[in-house]
């Protein structure tokens, strides 16, 4: 069974949402090398999503009253309907990791820093990690080719061949 891992679909597709979730966040991960071979494809049409709807925004007038009783215009920006359908098709393929605490950051500043971030790992891939990609397309003229695997040899223990797998 080439291309199954040896797992059930649950199982698989567990595996490919926590790694893909794990590669998304750190940038890099150490597993088999069939493992990568899959999250590779798996990613690279995420990373193809959000850097086709990254920037479809939309800004709006929203009309409130301050503390005074003063009507007040402010100015939002929202997701276009396109952009949401994206959004919420990625949620629905990786896992949402939580912010870590730095070493020396004190719990007010971790909170402060935090305050506004829902599902962070939505907001890297669509602030950081998207619009990197999106000028390495316009610069090179060429979609894809955001991950790169590298194999490391055979494991202690049961010889499986690992290997390391990174954005580019």
């Amino acid at each position: 069974m080439p291309g199954k891992l040896g797992r059930t679909t649950k199982q698989r597709m567990a595996i490919l949402r926590n790694q893909a979730s794990e590669l998304l966040w750190y940038g890099k991960i150490k597993t088999t090398a069939a493992r990568a071979k899959q999250l590779q494809s798996y990613v690279e049409k995420i990373i193809t999503k959000a850097v086709n709807a990254y920037d479809l925004n939309e800004e709006i007038d929203v009309k409130t009253t301050d503390k005074k009783g003063k009507e007040v215009t402010v100015k939002s920006v929202k997701d276009t309907p396109k952009k949401l359908a994206a959004r919420r098709d990625i949620m629905a393929k990786l896992r949402d990791l939580q912010e870590v605490k730095a070493f020396n950051e004190k719990k007010a500043e971790f909170k402060a820093r935090t305050q506004d971030v829902q599902h962070p790992l939505m907001e890297k891939l669509f602030n950081e990690i998207a619009p990197k990609y999106a000028q390495r397309k316009e610069e090179l003229g060429q979609g894809g080719g955001y991950t790169r695997i590298y194999l490391l040899g055979e494991r202690r223990g049961d010889a499986s061949e690992e290997a390391i797998i990174e954005l580019v």
